[in-house]
């Protein structure tokens, strides 16, 4: 049975009940009982509170103590106006059931002239009366025909209808036009060359046919945040030309055991009747997990709905011209039997962007940006190493809005290098006025810059700041000469002795006492590099073992502190024999370049930031830095 028959069911179920109720209502016994109810309501509403039998009344009638008589209910009760001795002569209003035998009640009241009067029975409108008991059956039915004629569209909207539960939840467009080409796309020209090659199979699949080539079932869009894999989906969305649905990997996701595997069925049938089509499902890990890895084993929703996928991507029914086009950032998560040719047959890998690629994303965004000739895209794009290409484009947004702020028509350098402050550092804070705390600053600041310039495997000054962003009080940034793929041992060095240079250039400065916490996120860095160079990088004594993963999870057996080898504690030593080495190179070129270091932080205690150029050309005027240093560890 289909939904639209079990739709008609319940609503001629419905009408019929409401017929039944109607019926009920409109049955003479039932109709004149709700007159007498009326009726009775009516006479409630007057003043009488107490109540005389009819004997009574005849027996007040004959002393003369009866003064008024109101009859309703045709004669059948009265409301009697009474005044006698033994109610102390005060008028009261009494209600008498009258008998339906007395008949001769009007012709006693004519004899003892008594004021009487007979109320007709108030007849209400049939019509009103039939429509107000109509009314709640007629609200029933057309609440329960709306609902049914709209759960189609509440079903596409948001996959939450009852009747729709299994319906996909995808959007569909025939022909899709989402203002994204390929010309939009910069950065990642490998990624973008493979969505060419499968828009001309799409366009052209004679070309690939003839040499027995079969379109891909499946492309894997892998990569870090902000990279751009939705933005080639909408791009080979219009390209293609041809019908797309496009859906959320946790739209497939809910709590009934069946629905995720239902909608996942009801795409496929779906995307089969109009091929060739592309199914974008958008962070694809939520359903694609690795079996087993939850809780209930293989019998909870999430791998019900991964089983249909697979089967539906690669079973005994073949889905010719549906590409399944998949976007995660955790392709390590992802079931192996989800990656294998014949699902996903083209894993496409979506890096952040180099020098280069980030020169041309910064020319996409900049096109409808007025910029002023002071502003260099070269520049900018080496000061942004691992910035991704949403990033980038927040940034110029940033200076867009910066520039409006400003009250200026036009994007100048200032507004740009305000922006990427901002991303890098946060929000510029309220300058600090102890002048002690902000002297201590601008050593620990100098100390970085100073270090920094010495050593020959570090990168250069970019800024020296003392204006405080987001948790820091003061901020050196340090931009490299070009993209570092691979660090050497000699470069993770530099590193941990520039950040700590801070900490023991307030150590020599201020003596022990003084030193403050503005070091520990310093402290934090320098640890976990060296710690990464012990346990994941074979750089130490220990020998060329990995320890540890990227995330810090011990993949070595017998890596564990109650060892009897000590193999622990032999780490912790590793790491404290090369910060302590790091230590002391620092301190020599602290003490070393002591009159040059007082000089700089006169100077930034006058301006409050110094560029890079500035600082170098400071540094140069007054002195003669040593020859750059490469420092080995032993």
């Amino acid at each position: 049975m289909n939904q639209n028959t079990l739709q008609k069911i319940l609503i001629a179920l419905a009408i019929l009940i409401c017929i039944f109720i109607g019926v009920k209502k409109f049955d003479g016994t039932n109709f004149m009982n709700t007159q007498s109810n009326n009726n009775k309501v009516e006479l409630n509403t007057n003043v009488a509170s107490s109540r005389m039998t009819y004997g009574r009344f005849l027996e007040y009638l004959e002393m003369g103590w009866i003064k008024q008589v109101d009859l309703y209910d045709n004669s059948r009760n009265a409301i009697v106006q009474a005044s006698s001795p033994e109610l102390g002569d005060r008028p009261q209003a009494i209600r008498v059931e009258i008998p339906v035998g007395a008949s001769q009640l009007i012709q006693k009241l004519k004899d003892s002239n008594i004021d009487f009067d007979a109320h007709p029975v108030a007849q209400k409108n049939i019509y009103v009366t039939i429509a107000s008991n109509l009314l709640l059956p007629i609200i029933f039915i057309t609440s329960l025909i709306f609902f049914f004629q709209n759960s189609e569209n509440f079903s596409s909207n948001s996959g939450s209808s009852p009747m729709n539960l299994g319906e996909s939840p995808a959007n569909y467009e025939p022909r899709p036009d989402t203002g994204i080409s390929f010309s939009d796309i910069a950065g990642i020209d490998e990624a973008k060359a493979e969505f060419e090659e499968i828009v001309s199979f799409l366009k052209e699949p004679e070309k690939y046919t003839i040499v027995g080539a079969k379109i891909p079932k499946g492309v894997l869009l892998v990569g870090p945040p902000g990279t751009g894999k939705t933005l080639l989906a909408k791009a080979i969305a219009n390209e293609a030309n041809v019908p797309f649905y496009s859906v959320a990997g946790s739209e497939f996701v809910e709590m009934f055991i069946g629905i995720g595997a239902a909608r996942i069925r009801d795409l496929f049938n779906r995307a089969s009747e109009t091929t060739p089509c592309i199914i974008f499902i958008d962070e694809i890990d939520a359903v694609g997990r690795e079996r087993g890895s939850g809780i209930g084993g293989g019998n909870d929703e999430r791998e019900q709905t991964l089983n249909q996928l697979l089967t539906e991507m690669d079973g005994f029914k073949e889905n010719k011209g549906v590409i399944v086009v998949g976007a995660t950032n955790r392709a390590d998560i992802l079931d192996a039997a989800l990656l294998r040719p014949g699902r996903f047959d083209r894993q496409i890998t979506v890096p952040l962007p180099d020098r280069r690629g980030r020169i041309d994303i910064l020319k996409v965004h900049a096109r409808n940006k007025p910029l002023e000739k002071d502003v260099s895209i070269v520049k900018l794009a080496t000061r942004t190493p691992g910035f991704s290409g949403a990033d980038l484009a927040n940034l110029l947004n940033e200076a867009a809005i910066l520039a409006t702020r400003y009250k200026k028509s036009t994007i100048s350098k200032k507004e740009v290098e305000e922006a990427a402050d901002r991303i890098i550092g946060g929000i510029a804070g309220t300058e600090m006025d102890d002048q002690k705390n902000k002297r201590l600053i601008a050593y620990h600041e100098v100390g970085h810059a100073i270090v920094g310039s010495v050593l020959r495997d570090h990168d250069e000054v970019e800024k020296i700041t003392l204006v405080p962003r987001g948790g820091a009080k003061g901020l050196t940034w340090f931009t490299p000469n070009e993209d570092q793929t691979l660090i050497s041992r000699s470069q993770l060095l530099a590193r941990i002795i520039t950040n700590i240079a801070g900490w023991v250039t307030e150590k020599i400065i201020f003596g022990d006492p003084e030193v403050t916490t503005g070091a520990s996120n310093d402290l934090q860095q320098l640890t976990g590099i060296a710690r990464n160079m012990v346990t994941r990088y074979g750089m130490s004594n220990i020998g060329p073992i990995a320890l540890e993963d990227e995330n810090n999870e011990q993949i070595f057996p017998n890596y564990s502190s109650q060892n009897p080898d000590n193999l622990a504690d032999r780490v912790d030593k590793e790491v404290v024999k090369i910060i302590n080495y790091c230590e002391e190179k620092a301190t020599e070129i602290i003490l070393e370049n002591r009159v040059v270091i007082d000089f700089i932080v006169e100077k930034l205690l006058e301006s409050e930031t110094l560029e890079g150029e500035e600082f170098r050309n400071l540094v140069n005027e007054y002195t003669t830095l040593p020859a750059k240093e490469t420092y080995e560890y032993a």
